[in-house]
């Protein structure tokens, strides 16, 4: 089933390859090419994932995600950061910033289709042992 995705990334060429590769795997993407936008966005489109560059004008990637990740409307979303900083301190705070999985650039296109499609299947199966735990009564 396709999902909808929002993929924040301010390099253009680098958007459009994430875009294609996720329409060709079936997604429906929605863009954001700045850290302010992709939150707004975030928050209007109530995306499946969100694909989050770090270093973005207006608001970075650390901010968009930690602002989401600790609204519980919008915490649920998973969020794969993308990014060309490789140092662990760096990878450390995406962690830290709640962001689900981090991948470096330059990135293979079918591994990070492949990322997505284990983030996203991660989210079902919780979905469906939530709504199992619900029907039983014991949430």
């Amino acid at each position: 089933m396709a999902k909808r995705i929002l993929v924040v990334e301010d390099e253009p060429r680098v958007l459009e390859v994430i875009k294609k590769r996720l329409e060709v795997a079936g997604h429906h993407v929605i863009t954001a090419v700045d850290g302010a936008e992709g939150f707004e966005l975030a928050k209007s489109e109530n995306p499946d994932l969100i694909v989050l560059d770090l270093m973005l004008p207006k608001k970075d990637g650390y901010d968009v995600c930690w602002e989401l990740k600790h609204d519980p409307l919008y915490k649920p979303i998973p969020i794969l950061m993308l990014t060309a900083r490789t140092q662990d301190r760096e990878i450390e705070r995406g962690m830290k910033s709640g962001a689900d999985g981090y991948m470096m650039k330059p990135f293979d296109g079918k591994v990070l289709v492949d990322r997505i499609a284990e983030l996203l299947q991660k989210v079902d199966e919780e979905s469906i042992i939530e709504k199992g735990e619900k029907e039983d009564g014991y949430l």
